[in-house]
């Protein structure tokens, strides 16, 4: 039998497992640069503006550090460098999106019974890698034909689109290798998601030194992001620098193959950690289970705020430098913020972000009972004197506390960084924390829904992703596209208080907050009522 035999069946299985995952990030990445271009043009209409916007953000050292180089003022340049964070977004995608359809499934040994069937060795990293290319391909072809669609030229439209295209690819061939080396997929995340980091690093070190002597610049060529950066969409394209990204992922796909080839189904290159003979006392509770199971995804996600924190804050003291004399930008600003000076402004923005972000984690924190019951782990526990509402409630104190936690160290790392910079660190920090932790009971209405999916329709709870996208969409997009205010309310996030400077209300706290306490509520009754598991 060939080692491809089956690879079309299961990468139609994968389509359908995801039918609904996958296709809202395609289309929220594909989608989300589209506004970029209404934003860049309101901001700045002339080709005056456009410069002085150039100067200000082309050798400032945090813009550079979080969107790349910037090498031109034309309005499709601008655009391309204002999504320069979302290719590393991709690549996190490409990653977890392997990972799941290989590592992850032999974890849970579906795919020991899938290779029973006439299914090749090969076939079920074949289809992940392929289905992860191809969603990448169509995201890149999204956003080349949206941009089109925005009268932008052809040649950087496509090359705007093979920028994403690439990343994903880059990075699905890495969590391919990645999913090689390991027996649980935690650390085949973990692995992949570090060279991600270093990607991005190298990246950055390139791009610094590029604004200063350059005698580093050359680093970036080291990174898949700097080889997508340098394709230079609608400013003289430079195809060839797609060159090493194709190879690359060539490269490293074979690579992935001749791994798996080389070790056992269900068993890592790398030999694992043997664990103690009994437990500790300290997993004597579901809490303490719960602990054990989410402390490395908050920690991660908790070192991911602190740098976003850092960067953000630091940005703070420029947006006087880059709005200087341009009106549009100073109304923009003061829309998104709803506060009153312009920093204060920012910070409301910035703030909302941060909360769009934490009801990731909280989702993500919430869906963690789904995998413990897909996998078979929640089921012995529960035969014990563990009841259900107590099992699910270790995992809740992570999906309702986690976020909270993030928000704080969020505020706190924008309240030192902006209160450094203007020397008020402690008026700063309590402005700044106070913003983010205002977006909690938003936070909470996300990770309520995903508890009522989980207790209702187990096998729909990745559709709670669904919640998120929409606030995404109305709160990175909707203004941007003139939609209705209607539409836009559609979001909890909408009806939060602008903070900083702006006024505080309780009643729109109370009643999301009292929302999201009835659908927890509904979510907990439906899982006691339902069978366990429910594949």
């Amino acid at each position: 039998m060939n080692t491809l035999t089956g690879t079309g069946g299961l990468a139609r299985l994968i389509l359908r497992r995801d039918r609904v995952l996958m296709p809202l990030w395609v289309l929220l990445l594909g989608l989300v640069p589209l506004s970029y271009v209404a934003s860049i043009n309101e901001l700045f209409p002339t080709a005056a503006g456009r410069h002085q916007y150039f100067t200000a953000s082309a050798h400032n050292a945090a813009f550079v550090a979080l969107y790349g180089r910037l090498f031109g003022d034309d309005l499709g340049q601008l655009v391309a460098w204002r999504a320069g964070f979302l290719p590393i977004v991709v690549g996190l995608f490409a990653i977890l999106t392997v990972i799941r359809h290989t590592r992850t499934e032999e974890e849970s040994g579906r795919r020991e019974l899938l290779a029973s069937t006439v299914a090749g060795r090969h076939a079920g990293l074949a289809a992940a890698l392929l289905t992860t290319l191809v969603a990448s391909l169509v995201m890149g072809l999204l956003l080349a034909v949206g941009m089109l669609g925005q009268d932008m030229p052809a040649s950087g439209s496509w090359a705007f689109g093979l920028q994403l295209t690439l990343t994903g690819w880059v990075f699905a061939a890495v969590g391919g290798v990645a999913a090689q080396l390991t027996s649980g997929a935690g650390g085949a995340r973990g692995a992949a998601i570090i060279v991600l980091g270093v990607a991005y690093v190298l990246r950055v070190v390139g791009d610094m030194s590029g604004i200063g002597d350059g005698a580093l610049s050359w680093v970036a060529w080291l990174s898949p992001f700097g080889w997508a950066e340098h394709l230079r969409p609608y400013g003289g394209e430079q195809w060839w620098s797609a060159l090493p990204a194709v190879a690359f992922t060539g490269l490293l796909a074979a690579a992935a193959v001749a791994l798996s080839a080389r070790r056992d189904v269900g068993a890592g290159l790398l030999p694992p950690r043997l664990g103690p003979a009994s437990a500790a006392p300290g997993l004597a509770s579901p809490l303490a289970l719960a602990w054990r199971l989410h402390r490395g995804l908050l920690s991660g996600w908790a070192a991911g705020f602190a740098v976003l924190g850092v960067v953000l804050g630091y940005l703070a003291g420029s947006v006087g430098d880059l709005v200087r004399d341009n009106a549009q930008m100073t109304e923009i600003f003061a829309k998104l913020g709803g506060a009153s000076g312009l920093i204060d402004s920012y910070l409301a923005a910035m703030t909302q972000l941060f909360g769009l972000v934490a009801a990731g984690y909280a989702i993500q924190a919430t869906l963690r009972a789904r995998a413990e019951e897909s996998g078979g782990r929640a089921e012995p526990v529960l035969g014990t004197a563990v009841g259900r509402v107590r099992w699910m409630g270790g995992h809740l104190v992570f999906s309702l506390l986690g976020p909270a936690a993030l928000l704080a160290v969020a505020g706190l790392a924008v309240g030192l960084t902006h209160g450094l910079n203007t020397g008020a660190v402690g008026r700063e920090v309590p402005r700044a924390l106070a913003g983010t932790l205002v977006q909690l009971p938003a936070v909470w209405i996300l990770a309520a829904i995903a508890v009522l999916l989980f207790g209702l329709l187990p096998r729909f709870s990745a559709a709670s992703w669904g919640g998120l996208v929409i606030c995404l969409l109305a709160g990175l997009v909707g203004s941007a596209l003139g939609l209705d205010e209607r539409v836009l309310e559609i979001s909890p996030f909408t009806h939060l208080p602008k903070l900083p400077g702006g006024e505080v209300s309780a009643a729109p706290l109370v009643w999301l907050t009292a929302i999201a306490a009835l659908l927890t509520a509904a979510g907990l009754t439906a899982f006691r009522r339902r069978d366990v598991p429910v594949g």
